[in-house]
């Protein structure tokens, strides 16, 4: 029987070959688009999913109020591992993890790569297994470093890499004690090389103070250990170990669940990536069901060449239930073939669709699970797209329909015209949300950001160049490659550190604010472009008690109700800084925030080093220039810049990548949508044919003809945009909420929205229907 069902639909795939073609092509781009969402959210699902002990490794948390809110953060202090190590039996296990750069050297060969300082049981806790090596000892001593495979291929080609000495930063040796498998895409961790906590420490620069927030801490518990009665007692481990008033509270928060739910109010997790998975799968289901709604409506608006089947089948004695079967199991095989379809389209845009969002997706060929998994992902779409045909056509009536009495759709709602219009409402959703997305993109990247960032660059301040400091800045300037030159600990495109605890003149007491945290020696203001609104800039070479003073923004000034702050004081423990000048607001965080406090402090030791170049001369002839000078003075060291208005882009490639994937998915979705909307009109233009006919011999124009096959469809358009645009709107509103410097909500936008869903629908009609307005009357007439 089965055999027989398929036999049939086999047959009627080639006999109606206009509607197999959009059902197959319909289905095939539908499942073409979940496929991918759903292999990019099970991707993001994996992350850091494959370590071993993953289920009883935490990272270390801090949460304070700041700002009047509870804020928690995932950096701390160097003393916290030792601490928790220490004092809490639950804790098997507690390690540190600090990001490094480093030139390292071999021979004639030099790589400036990155990589992390981590104590000795972090390759026992996560599972980065050693080519070569002891997980246990290899980084025992503290001039051991333990390399990936293609660190060691770049550095050491086809030799064995084993006890090879590197040199690091042109100062220290280090000796290769192991040899890493390659990192697996699918991890946060991103290093080159591994090097022992305990160099750092040998060096000076382990900063242990409290106070001092710099790197990550992970800790591994016993099997049998209760993390919310442990959390309730590492609380106050910082309080316990300093005599300092307002500090911050410590938690463990689950490693598992780190990558996709690490956005915290109120110092609880309530979401992160997740959230946008969770939109991901929306829009997986979204497509599919769109192209599933295609499939039953051109099945269903086909049910009059089918009605005489159905008829004399009954008659014959088929139950409903052989027929269901029947109809099901065609739409099985379409599936099937449009499942065929679809594999092939999703091998194609896998390499785009990874690079566009930042995923590294493959299909697993070799895995019986995948297999599993797409023959029951087929199956199902089969069944939810043939579910309704299958009973629609099954509970025809014999009788009426050997007699000719067919319900005519012409009724003012029937399940089609509904299924049309819930088509377009997700449709027009989609359009709406697209545009209000570009539209938040656009007006946080066109925003003020208080600094210039074109001709800014920025150099790493090596040792070298630290050293030759004022050698490099006079060159620069002298030579005209430069109008300005400074140092600073991080770039003003970023925002790397952040204080807060300082106390000053009419404070509340009880206030706790966050400042965001630059250091410099001179020229910071002139450098970056920032306005100066009152007092001078930082400059320790002119004024050597600048070492104590501190350049404030506007937003500073507000917090702390200043009217003149030039000369103020404000204190940070046991060193006052004297407030020399006041700038402009200017962007250090993220770029939909809005502008924060800013301290910049005056102070010799700096990472970086800011150069403006000069616009009047040509931008490749200033690099050339400034490379030769920096090279002068820093043979040792790679020539690397970072460019500010690069920086600044970067702030916007996660938001732009996700724009892309949802205009494309949404183009996907509408595209379907046309597909669906052509067929039924092809099977409107045929199935009035005599319609059309008498009205032409009566003199009906061709616009008129055309308007009349095309209203019907408008009108289910303008239903659909009638009930999708309040459900967008609440929509955008709330995800709106999650941007502290966001857009509005303009009218103009469902305007938009309709106008475009009418337009698309009006063409994707009207050429059907301009092909029966033009037909020949007399083919219409003949009919019967």
């Amino acid at each position: 029987m089965l055999k027989n069902y398929f036999k049939i639909a086999w047959r009627n795939l080639f006999k109606h070959k206009v509607l197999s073609v959009i059902n197959i092509a319909g289905l095939a781009l539908g499942m073409a688009g979940a496929v991918l969402l759903i292999m990019n959210i099970q991707y993001e699902a994996s992350v850091d999913q494959f370590h071993a002990k993953k289920d009883h490794i935490y990272k270390v948390y801090n949460k304070l109020v700041v700002n009047g809110r509870m804020e928690a953060w995932n950096v701390t202090s160097a003393s916290m591992a030792p601490a928790l190590k220490k004092d809490y039996p639950e804790i098997k296990e507690a390690i540190r993890v600090a990001g490094t750069g480093k030139l390292l050297s071999y021979g004639d060969k030099k790589l400036d790569v990155g990589g992390n300082y981590v104590d000795p049981a972090f390759l026992g806790m996560f599972s980065f297994p050693l080519v070569k090596g002891s997980a246990e000892t290899s980084l025992k001593d503290i001039h051991s470093i333990v390399i990936t495979e293609e660190l060691a291929k770049k550095i050491f080609g086809d030799e064995d890499p084993m006890n090879k000495i590197i040199r690091a930063d042109n100062a220290d040796n280090f000796t290769v004690t192991g040899i890493l498998k390659d990192l697996p895409y699918n991890t946060e961790f991103r290093f080159e090389y591994l090097l022992p906590w305990d160099f750092l420490k040998s060096k000076g620069v382990e900063y242990p103070s409290w106070d001092n927030n710099y790197l990550t801490t992970y800790a591994e518990l016993f099997p049998t250990a209760d993390i919310t009665a442990l959390n309730n007692k590492v609380a106050d481990v910082i309080l316990r170990n300093t005599d300092k008033d307002q500090k911050a509270k410590a938690f463990l928060y689950p490693f598992t669940q780190e990558h996709l739910r690490n956005h915290f109010e109120n110092g609880k997790a309530v979401g992160g990536r997740i959230n946008n998975q969770y939109m991901l799968g929306v829009l997986a289901l979204i497509i599919l069901l769109i192209a599933c709604i295609n499939f039953m409506n051109l099945s269903t608006a086909h049910s009059e060449k089918r009605a005489k089947e159905v008829g004399v089948r009954k008659v014959m004695g088929a139950f409903k239930r052989a027929l269901v079967a029947q109809f099901i199991s065609e739409s099985i095989l379409l599936s099937f073939i449009a499942g065929i379809l679809a594999f092939i389209v999703v091998q194609l845009l896998v390499p785009a669709f990874s690079s566009l969002a930042h995923v590294h997706l493959m299909i697993p060929y070799s895995s019986v699970v995948f297999w599993l998994l797409a023959i029951g992902f087929i199956l199902f779409t089969g069944i939810l797209a043939g579910s309704y045909p299958a009973f629609y056509l099954s509970s025809f009536k014999p009788v009426k329909v050997l007699k000719g009495v067919l319900k005519n759709g012409n009724a003012l709602v029937t399940p089609r015209k509904v299924l049309v219009v819930f088509q377009f409402v997700l449709s027009i959703f989609l359009i709406n949300f697209t545009i209000l997305f570009q539209k938040q993109i656009d007006h946080t990247q066109n925003r003020e950001i208080g600094y210039v960032k074109e001709n800014l660059i920025f150099h790493p301040a090596t040792q070298d160049l630290q050293k030759n400091y004022a050698l490099v800045k006079n060159e620069l300037l002298s030579s005209g490659t430069a109008t300005a030159v400074c140092q600073s600990s991080t770039t003003v495109t970023r925002e790397r550190g952040s204080i807060s605890g300082l106390k000053w003149e009419g404070m509340d007491e009880k206030a706790n604010v966050a400042f965001g945290l630059l250091n410099t020696n001179a020229d910071f203001i002139k450098t970056n472009g920032l306005k100066l609104l009152a007092g001078r800039d930082i400059d320790i070479a002119a004024y050597p008690t600048d070492t104590t003073g501190c350049v404030i923004n506007e937003s500073a000034v507000k917090v702390m109700g200043f009217t003149d702050p030039v000369g103020k004081t404000i204190k940070d423990e046991d060193v006052n800084w004297k407030i020399v000048g006041v700038v402009k607001d200017f962007l250090i965080g993220p770029a939909d925030q809005q502008m924060e406090p800013v301290l910049i402090r005056g102070s010799n030791e700096n990472n970086f080093i800011n150069i403006r170049l000069n616009s009047n001369n040509p931008p490749l002839q200033n690099l050339q220039s400034a490379t030769a000078i920096l090279r002068k003075y820093n043979p040792n060291y790679l020539t690397e810049y970072q460019f500010a208005d690069a920086d600044y882009a970067f702030k916007f490639k996660e938001a732009k990548s996700a724009a892309t994937l949802i205009n494309g998915f949404a183009f996907i979705a509408i595209f379907i949508s046309c597909m669906g909307l052509f067929g039924l009109s092809v099977y409107m233009a045929a199935n009035r044919k005599k319609e059309i006919g008498i009205r032409k011999v009566l003199g009906s124009s061709i616009a008129g003809v055309t308007t009349l096959l095309a209203k019907d469809f408008v009108k289910l358009v303008v239903i659909a945009i009638c009930i999708a645009s309040p459900l967008a709107w609440l929509f955008m509103n709330s995800f709106l909420q999650h941007f502290s410097y966001r857009t509005n909500i303009s009218g103009w936008i469902f305007f938009a929205t309709g106008f475009i869903a009418i337009f698309i629908a009006l063409i994707t009609v009207s050429f059907e229907a301009i092909k029966a307005a033009v037909a020949n009357p007399v083919n219409g007439l003949r009919m019967e």
